[in-house]
């Protein structure tokens, strides 16, 4: 079978291509520079030449600030882009597997995990432009699984843990929020799942919206916390503060911790808990230096 991904240069796309490195699938990684998601012509090409069955959408729009002043391209990529590879896979008859956000959960109150049927209520553009590209998929009508996942990290690209590792070991003292809460993820465990699910035809008959995080709950904080333990940066002194303590034009989730149970029960995959993916990381970005 022939997989198209997109955004496979990102955090998620290059986890997906460690994964699927022994597939008997085809698997076709683009970006930009070889497909542009929001031509739709260039999409159903890409399709049809390449006899695609299935589509593993990694791409997105991801600098929440820098979304609020960049509405229209946010919109183009996290939701008409979207909808491009949602109506070239109903014209196939294919399935499209998404990724989304817990930012469609931004404006949401209360301290119970958010689960699939939850009412969506994001606050500001990244969130509203993800849940509108969920809103494409369900339109067009084509066989789907979205995946909302969290805090996303990898050994790829910019993220919190790389720049966390770096703050805490070359800073003195370090302000990290602990008033927002939610499950780190570590990229390649949410690649790996999907890569299962694909390799053993499992989204055939699951179409859905699913959550996937790691297993455990915790705050920036937190999580700043066992990153420098985990690193040995035991120099810098890394104190809790307010999120009101650094001004933002988004109003972040204060509580987005997911409820994986729908996606446990439906795929019988087994979570890791969140420190224990975070080690794995470190290591492998201490051997990298090396």
């Amino acid at each position: 079978m022939n997989i198209l991904v997109t955004g496979a240069n990102g955090q998620l796309g290059n986890c997906l291509r460690n994964a699927a490195r022994e597939s008997a699938d085809t698997y076709i990684f683009t970006d930009v520079a070889e497909l542009d998601i929001t031509d739709a012509e260039a999409v159903s090409k890409a399709v049809a030449d390449n006899d695609v069955k299935l589509i593993v959408n990694c791409a997105a729009y991801t600098n929440v600030e820098k979304a609020e002043d960049d509405t229209e391209l946010a919109e183009k990529l996290n939701a008409t882009a979207v909808g491009n590879l949602a109506r070239a896979m109903k014209a196939t008859g294919g399935t499209l597997i998404h990724v989304s956000t817990d930012y469609v959960f931004g404006g949401s109150t209360g301290n119970t995990p958010r689960n699939e049927s939850e009412p969506t209520n994001p606050t500001g553009v990244y969130g509203v432009t993800k849940l509108h590209g969920e809103q494409a998929i369900a339109e067009s009508g084509v066989s789907a699984l979205i995946f909302r996942t969290a805090w996303l990290y990898s050994e790829y690209g910019k993220n919190f843990v790389k720049t966390m590792l770096s703050l805490t070991a070359t800073k003195p003292e370090l302000k990290v929020v602990f008033d927002q809460t939610g499950t780190p993820t570590y990229a390649q465990d949410l690649a790996d799942a999907i890569f299962t699910i694909v390799e053993n035809r499992r989204y055939e008959g699951n179409e859905g919206v699913y959550h996937y995080s790691n297993e455990g709950v915790c705050s920036w904080f937190d999580f700043t916390k066992e990153i420098a333990r985990l690193a040995g940066n035991s120099g810098c002194d890394i104190q809790p503060c307010h999120s009101d303590e650094f001004p933002s034009k988004v109003v972040r989730p204060s509580y987005s911790v997911l409820d994986k149970t729908k996606f446990k029960n439906t795929f019988g995959l087994r979570v890791p808990y969140w420190t224990d993916s975070l080690n794995t990381c470190i290591i492998n970005l201490k051997a990298n230096e090396k």
